[in-house]
Parts: structure tokens; sequence; C-alpha cells
């Protein structure tokens, strides 16, 4: 132990500490500081834990305590706060530069270092300085402004009061800030990680370290004797149905088959972290390992084993049907193929899978609550009851630092629910990095073999594709990420007949689940590279060629179902005059080493599935106010913005009487699910039903406000439901109608390739979006932006290999040195059913990205790739086996 003295925002602090003791372990576990963030495992990756010692940026999590002796620490907490921000704080609410907000706090602390020296960066001084510090929502592009923004207002041009005298105070159409922007910039935004829990205990999970193997025991004796130990359970302390997957076939913990790296046998309870871990280490698996199947055609091999007993390797099956494809293609004088592949790829969201859990209470009257990274509060409180067996749960939803699909699925909650009560007792359970990617869902690995034809004058005559899906090792939605990719697979063009073969496939691998998008990402890359393979065969212009074929009104998509609008048209014709500029500039860069290339791919996303609903609830406050009552969950994509600009709309009122309640299963109703870029759509129009009922009767009432309302013998709350009630789409045709409303765009992607090296670099992405009216068009750009990001990580980066890759790097995260100039141009035709016309924008962001890139590559050096990412060796080698 060594006694350090250092200064911590302003106060001289002693403290005695272990020689190992990290200042990131000193500001949260002993000050609750806890605005710096873990994400990387202590490798410093990530910059999450950023600090100011002495004047320079330290990542807390490397440095050692024994090493500050007399330092100056500042963290966010000592920067500014909410009712006095510092500039850059401001700067990076008012530039749109927060979203989920996790990396936030060592974002504005590198700002800080950066701008004391140089008060006027360059954005490649930018980049510089932001060089460790890693984001998933943003791609950057706002953060770059906010850091610009906060130059200006440092260097006395300009205040932040002065650009919000410029926002108009209407709140429909407006950037206003995001409201729970200014607590996440101070670091005051609780995340699950960041709750005090004092006695809780902390607890580890012993998992398989196979691919696949059978449990035939454990031996506890060793672990239950280490220091700290309270406790170990296995799944026969589970008194429910020990199923946590949204299928029936995931276990909370496994007694028997271990189909899955990382599948969890056991859960140790102790008074430390350590020591849990310690003791989890200790546990002795005795396992017959088997021999795995990876992919979907070992997996699909004739006599291969049951990954699940008793149930076939194929566990899903659709197809879509539309015309006769197979004799439209036969008759096309253009035909081409490809089989196209989409890996395995991890949404990646910054902050590890944590989760507390409690028992309120005692006895069978007690109420276990759960607090963790949720999008879906009442499905999961549901599911958790059901699978440790306590018909009283309640969740609230922790701020979530990032997500994109990744929490449909219940990851750590069910684990953490079941040790509280088994051990009747507050746990702790915040997994490693590492074991948050083992106990995750993935995007699925699509193969897909594809036809597609045109006739001589270049319109689309039909497409076939045999759509072989991998799923991994549990159910979770594959079922129904077949279907959108189905109900999506024209994407924005008429293709007048259509057959696809499409099978769901059990792997012993990393089960696929939700994923920005959700199925129809995939499908896009094959369909999107084929518009671009027919254009060259025809020798036609790519774009001329998308021009032709997209859908017209009274037109109908792979699905059946008839276009009632198709703003498509309207983004093609807005990206033209950028499209020939590009086009130009690129002809000057095709030879040499260096060559540029321009690429384009569209999307038309649709929402409002059949059944889908949400409830909203409204009730006017003493005050005047409005309070908003739903689980809409917001992990960054702006359902605060929505919410809050929606219902001031609505009632005339300011935005600051408009107050959210959102989080929490016991006072909210169920608005469904925050993906699928459902709420606005649903839970939107779900609030302007609300506020309608809400009218309506201090409209019959005379009252103006609640006092009065409740004298006429009216309630003072109201609720909105809006659902789906079209019928949806026939599981072997694939015909129906299936969405409610679409979301259009298309996106260029102009890039430049290396010959030499491989390496490809997207020089900008440019994107017209059709979003339906639009609410807050900043909202609207930051996720544009985001998803255009992690688009160009899936089209050239990302590959997820269960086992091996472990940390951010070996993931290749995107980096602020990897951030390219994006162009955002948004257009607004009103929906008819959407909230005042608005309909989400978040999913659809990436669908067109990697396959524009994946194009653009191939109008750089007139090579084709046909699997994804698009790796630097894999560049070269398509070169040289084109090049012979």
């Amino acid at each position: 132990m060594k006694r350090i003295s250092l200064t911590i925002n302003g106060v001289r602090r002693q403290h005695i500490v272990p020689e190992d003791r990290v200042l990131l372990d000193l500001l949260r576990e002993d000050l609750m500081l806890t605005g710096a963030k873990q994400s990387c495992d202590r490798k410093g990756q990530c910059g999450a834990c950023t600090v100011i010692v002495n004047g320079r940026t330290v990542r807390s999590c490397l440095k050692k305590v024994t090493a500050l002796e007399g330092a100056e620490v500042i963290t966010v907490e000592g920067l500014g706060t909410p009712a006095n921000p510092h500039l850059i704080q401001e700067a990076f609410v008012l530039a749109g530069a927060i979203q989920c907000g996790f990396c936030t706090p060592g974002m504005i602390l590198a700002t800080k270092v950066l701008l004391d020296s140089n008060p006027n960066p360059s954005r490649e001084a930018i980049q510089h300085g932001l060089r460790h510090n890693l984001c998933r929502c943003t791609g950057y592009a706002k953060i770059f402004e906010a850091v610009e923004l906060a130059g200006r207002f440092l260097r006395g041009e300009c205040t932040p009061a002065e650009l919000r005298s410029k926002v108009d105070d209407n709140p429909m159409g407006v950037s206003h800030s995001r409201p729970w922007s200014m607590m996440k910039a101070c670091g005051l935004a609780e995340f699950s990680a960041d709750i005090d829990m004092p006695g809780a205990l902390e607890i580890a999970v012993v998992r398989s370290p196979h691919h696949r193997a059978r449990l035939k025991g454990l031996d506890l004796a060793e672990a239950q004797k280490m220091p700290g130990v309270v406790g170990i359970m296995t799944a026969a302390d589970i008194k429910g149905a020990n199923n946590m997957g949204l299928g029936d076939n995931q276990p909370v913990l496994c007694s028997d088959n271990l189909p899955v790296l990382g599948a969890a046998v056991a859960i140790v309870a102790a008074r430390t972290k350590k020591e849990a871990l310690a003791a989890a280490a200790a546990v002795n698996l005795d396992c017959e390992v088997l021999p795995a199947m990876r992919d979907a055609h070992a997996a699909m091999a004739e006599g291969a084993p049951e990954i699940h007993p008793g149930t076939p390797n194929i566990c899903h099956t659709a197809g879509q049907i539309k015309g006769d494809a197979k004799a439209a293609l036969e008759k096309s004088p253009v035909v081409v193929s490809g089989n196209f592949y989409s890996p395995l790829i991890h949404q990646a969201p910054l902050e590890p899978e944590a989760t507390v859990a409690y028992l309120d209470g005692s006895g069978e009257d007690a109420q276990l609550v759960v607090i963790g990274r949720s999008i879906w509060i009442h499905q999961h409180a549901q599911m958790i009851q059901d699978a440790v067996g306590w018909d009283n749960v309640r969740y609230i939803e922790a701020f979530a630092g990032g997500q994109f699909g990744i929490k449909c699925d219940l990851t750590s909650e069910a684990l953490a629910a079941a040790a509280a009560l088994h051990f009747q007792q507050a746990v702790r359970y915040i997994p490693s990095l590492e074991e948050s990617m083992w106990l995750t869902p993935k995007r699925h690995p699509f193969h897909m073999q594809t036809r597609m034809g045109a006739d001589a004058d270049g319109k689309l005559t039909g497409i076939e594709m045999e759509m072989i899906v991998e799923n991994g090792a549990y159910m979770s939605i594959g079922p129904n990420i077949i279907e959108r990719a189905l109900a999506m697979l024209s994407s924005g063009y008429h293709i007048p007949t259509v057959e696809v073969d499409a099978k769901l496939v059990y792997t012993n691998d990393a089960w696929g689940g939700a994923a920005r998008g959700a199925g129809p990402p995939q499908a896009n890359f094959a369909v999107e590279s084929c518009m671009n393979l027919l254009a060259a065969k025809l020798g036609m212009d790519p774009y001329e060629f998308r021009r032709i074929n997209t859908l017209q009104k009274g037109q109908t998509t792979s699905n059946g179902q008839e276009a009632d609008e198709w703003a498509f048209s309207g983004c093609l014709n807005r990206l033209e005059p950028h499209y020939q500029k590009a086009k130009k500039a690129a002809a000057a860069h095709k030879s040499g080493t260096i060559r540029r290339g321009v690429g384009l791919a569209g999307s038309s996303f649709g929402v409002g599935e059949p059944g889908d609903v949400s409830h909203v609830a409204v009730e006017i406050d003493p005050d005047g106010g409005l309070s908003i009552y739903g689980s809409v969950a917001d992990p960054g994509e702006g359902n605060d913005a929505m919410l809050t600009q929606l219902g001031a709309h609505l009632m005339d009122l300011p935005m600051e009487k408009i107050r959210l309640i959102t989080r929490d299963t016991e006072t909210t109703p169920d608005s469904g699910v925050s993906a699928g870029s459902r709420q606005t759509y649903m839970s939107g129009q779900a609030l302007v039903k609300a506020v309608d009922a809400l009218k309506a009767a201090m409209a019959e009432t005379g009252a103006n406000t609640r006092e009065e309302l409740e004298k006429a013998g009216k309630p003072a709350r109201y609720m909105g439901i809006n659902t789906m009630s079209h019928t949806g789409m026939d599981l072997k045709t694939g015909q129906g109608k299936v969405w409610d409303a679409y979301c259009h765009g298309v996106q260029m992607a102009e890039v430049a390739v290396n010959t030499e090296t491989g390496e490809v670099n997207v020089v900008k992405m440019t994107a017209v979006v059709d979003p339906g009216k639009i609410i807050n068009p900043l909202a609207v750009t930051c996720q544009i932006e985001g998803g255009m990001d992690m688009g160009a990580g899936m089209a050239l980066r990302e590959e997820y290999v269960h086992g091996e890759t472990v940390d951010w790097n070996s993931y290749k995260f995107p980096r602020a040195t990897n951030a390219f100039e994006m162009e955002t141009i948004l257009l607004e035709t009103p929906r008819d059913h959407g909230p005042l016309g608005a309909i989400g924008v978040g999913e659809f962001t990436l669908v067109p990205t990697h396959p524009a890139i994946i194009n653009a590559i191939e109008d750089a050096i007139g090579v084709r790739l046909y699997s994804m990412p698009a790796m630097p060796d894999r560049v070269l080698a398509a070169l040289k086996s084109t090049n012979g």
C-alpha cells in the first residue's frame, strides 16, 4: 500500500492505495465520479475513461494511482454542471455531438486539452487529438463540428446564447437540443455500472470454453472454498423455465448441451468482483468435446449431428414467389449472377452488458428489480419472470451506451436476476468486453446465390435467390430476420418476378439477432451489386439504370405490396447533380496507384409491421405542463427529442413544460421495442392519439387546467393506442402487405483505392433521404451520419470471429482517423399515417452504405467483390485474379 496526495476537481485528497490501483477505479469506486467509463477491459483502446492529469489527457484505466503524487486531476464532473456548463459541453450539445453519451465525457476532456494547446485546430489536428477516443453512434462528424464550435466559443467569436437565439421556437421541424444531452455532457447520466449499490454481491459466470460440447459434470469444491465466495448456483437452482431467449432453446444456465463457446453453466457470487472471477476460474468443467459446425454448410451436410438434439439444423424456411422468375430469366437477354456473402458482425456498442438486480421487500411479496440496458422493458420483464420463476418483476432502463439492435435479446439481465433471487441479495454483474461479446447476438451471416435479369431496354425482368442464413447457436429473432429481408428485397426498384428460397440454419457459432437494419442490409448487398453488374453488361450508367427501374406508384414490391407513395424517385433525382460531379472528379484518377471510384445504392425501408402496437399515455400536470408516459427507450437515437417536440407542438406548450416518464415498467404503458425504426411511427402516433383524447375532454368540458378538468369529472390522464391491423406476408409465397409506410433514400460513395496495398478509403458519402415530415433535422442527420459510418465498417473492416475477436482492436472498431466527409440532404414527403406525417430513420441509414462502397470499389479498379468486408488482402487477391 502507498499513501498518495493529489488534487481532484480542485479538492486536495489523500488516498492509501495498493500498488496496482488505477485511477479509473479510484474515481469510480472510491469517489463515485462515474463520468469516466470503462469499455475496453482496461487496455487503453476506447478513451471512454479519459481524464485530464496535469493538463494532459490520460487514459485513467491505465494510469496507476501511485504515479500521481501531487497531480492535478480534472474529470468531467469538475468541468461544468447542467446549471453552469463549460463552453465545450455547450458546444457538444448544440452541435448534436451527443447520442448515447457513453463516450461523451472522454471526448469532451480530450477536446479541452486539444483546445487549450491549439485554440483553432484544423480538421486533421482534431482527428489526431481524438485518435484514442472511440464513438459508435455519431460517425465522428458532429464531434468534429462540436470541437470547431467550442473553439469559436473560446475564441470569443460567438456565444451559445447567440446560437440558441437563432433557433425557431416552433417545436416541429427545428433542431432543438435534445433534452438529455446536457446531462450526458456533464457525466451525470447513470449507466448500469454507475449505479451505487452498497453491499451488493459481485457475480461472475462460468462459461464453456468449447464451441460445442456436452456437460457431464461440474466440480465446485475448490471454488466454494475460495476467499469471499458467498455461493455458487447452477441450472438446478433456477425455479423457472430457465430460458432467456426469444426462442425456446437458450438456457439462462446450461445443464447438458453446450452449443456455443461461452454458454453459461454456473454463477459465482462473491464479495468483490476480483474474488468472484477467481472462484469462477477455479470451477472445473467435465465436458465431452464434440465436433463443431461453425458454418451453415457444415451444419447442413448429410449426417451432420443436430446442434439442438431433436431439432433439425435447418430450423426455419421461407420463400418469396412473385410471377415466374425462372421463365422470365430464361427469356432475358441479359442475366448476371453471383454468390454474395455478408459476414458475422458485432453491433459493437461501447458499453459492456452491465446489469444490477435486487429484491425490494421480503418474502413472497418481494419485487425483483432489474436495472439494465434494455430497449424492450415490458417484454424483458416478462421473459425474466418466466425464466427465473418469480411473478413480480420490475425492469428499470438505465441510460444505455449504444445498442443498435443488440438489446432486443436479454443478455446479462436474466443471470443477474437469477442470482439476486437465489442468493436473496443485491447483485452487480459487470462483464468484461470480451465476455460481453460472448453473451450477445450478432448480425447474421448471409450466403446469397443470386441471378438477376433485364431486357434489352434495361428494364428488370426478375430475380432468383437462394438465401442461406447462419443463425448461430440460438433462435433469437432469426425467422423475423429472414422475413424482413424478403419483405424489403426489391429495395426501391420494380422487379416484376421473384423467386427466393430462404433457409435459417443453426451453427455452433455466435447467434444472430437484431442488428441495425435487421436483414435488409445483407440482402441489399446482393441486390444492389447485381444492379451494377446488370448496368455494366447493358452498357448503361448505374444511375440511369436505377432511374428507369425505380418503382412507381401503383406498381408492387417483391412481396406484392402496391405502392401508394414512392419518394425513392425524388431522392434519386436530387442526387443526380452530385453524382455527375463525383463521376467527373473520379475520372481524373483512373490510372496510377491511387484510383477513385463512385458507387450508388438505395433502400426503401418499411415500418409499421403487422400486429405492431404501441401504448403512450399523457397527463396534464397541475402547472399546465404535460407528462408523457411510455416505454420508449432511447439508447441514443433521439426519442427524447421526438416525444418532447411532438408533445410541445400538439399542446402548444414550451418544451420545458414537457416531462418524459419512459424508463420503468412500474410507471409506463408498453410502447414496444425501440428497434426497426418503429418508435417515431408507432409511439409518436400513439402520443398524437393520447393528446387528441385529452384535448377532446378539455373541449367537451371547457377546461383549461387539470383542476378544471377534474372538477368536471374527467380524468387528467389519457391513453393513446396505435395498432397495425394489416395481415402481413404469407410465409410460403412471401406475398402480402407488410409495411404501413416506408423511409426512402439513396447514397453515393466516393472511394480511393490503393492498387499496391489494397487499402480502400472512403473519401465522401452523400445521402439523400426522405423520412416524411421531419421533427428534428439535426437528430435525423446525426442518425444518418452514424449509420453511414457503421455501413462503411461493414463494407471495409468489420468481421466478428467468435473466440478470436476479443476487444476493439481485434474488431477493427472505427476511429476518428477513419472518419470521412459526409453530406446529408433531407427531403420531406409527409406520410399518411405517421405522427404529423413523420416516420423513423435510424435503421434505414446503413442499408445502402456498404453496397454503395463495394460498387465504388469496382468503379475504381474494375474488380467486383462478392464477399465483405473488403479488406486489403481481399482487394489485392481480387485484383490479382482479374489481372491473371
